[in-house]
């Protein structure tokens, strides 16, 4: 069953590939936002979304719920049409200057100091190109992903990340923090969302309620001393996007996994409170 299901997905998610190939970017992202915004929420529960946002933000009415989850479909939608462009986003002058880009100056500081750093964000629109910039800029960086659970579509996806997004892929899980650690140790930086939920993790506050919280940074800072930067990205009206580097944030050696890990999530509430229409609410970052 699950193999028909997966060929089915294949069959359906390479044909829409082919489609936006020939018909270009504006007019793939209208198809695509209007594709995942009317289908998306008959795959994922409306349920999960509208109780993540209660946790989050208490004093929405189901009408503005119902708002920001249309507009975190068509986001979702936008990020699937952009892959079969992703290319040109890291080799075009005319894609790559819809990024825009804010403190690139702590990136050229990381890159000629030789010390390898913690990137931190979330899967904000479009999540892809952070990694992609970082590197672009000269950054010596490995970025942890999940892997997908079809495995006809994985390959596929990994060719795009490794080729155009980041050389150094490392599939999330404990023989990937083995590399993690083995590739830091050569100086390279890392770069990993904190915003999903890993079972290996800690329950740590986010929004004021315990989620399973990634302690990957927090024991990096605790080993090495290493400064963490958050980056963050959103989609602007007219489909451009604003990359904002952080300044570095520097921890001491004494503080506990469970408060540095604190810290980080309430540096990503901040950034989710940015825009809300564009984080993933669909997941169940709150199941324990």
């Amino acid at each position: 069953m699950k193999l028909i299901k997966h060929t089915f997905e294949f069959l359906i998610i390479i044909s829409l590939f082919l489609i936006f190939k020939l018909v270009g970017l504006r007019i793939s992202q209208i198809i695509a936002g209007f594709i995942f915004k009317k289908f998306g929420p008959l795959f994922r529960s409306k349920k999960t979304s509208y109780a993540n946002l209660s946790i989050a933000f208490p004093n929405l009415n189901d009408l503005q719920k119902n708002k920001i989850m249309n507009n975190v479909w068509i986001n979702y939608g936008k990020i699937f049409s952009e892959y079969m462009f992703i290319e040109k986003f890291r080799t075009s002058p005319k894609f790559s200057n819809q990024i825009i880009i804010e403190n690139q100056s702590e990136l050229e500081k990381i890159k000629f100091s030789k010390k390898p750093v913690i990137f931190i964000s979330g899967h904000f629109n479009n999540f892809e190109l952070m990694a992609m910039h970082l590197e672009k800029s000269g950054i010596d960086l490995a970025a942890v992903y999940r892997p997908l659970n079809n495995f006809l579509l994985n390959p596929i996806m990994e060719n795009i990340r490794k080729k155009y997004i980041c050389k150094k892929q490392i599939k999330k899980g404990i023989t990937g923090t083995k590399e993690l650690l083995k590739e830091f140790k050569k100086g390279t930086s890392i770069a990993l969302m904190i915003d999903q939920r890993v079972s290996e993790g800690i329950e740590s506050n986010l929004f004021g309620k315990k989620a399973l919280t990634t302690t990957i940074p927090a024991q990096f800072i605790k080993k090495f001393d290493v400064a963490v930067v958050p980056v963050y990205i959103e989609r602007l009206i007219d489909n451009k996007f604003k990359l904002k580097i952080f300044e570095n944030i520097k921890f001491s050696k004494n503080d506990s996994i469970d408060m540095i890990t604190l810290k980080l999530n309430e540096i990503l509430e901040k950034m989710i409170m940015t825009n809300p229409e564009q984080w993933i609410w669909t997941h169940s970052r709150w199941k324990i």
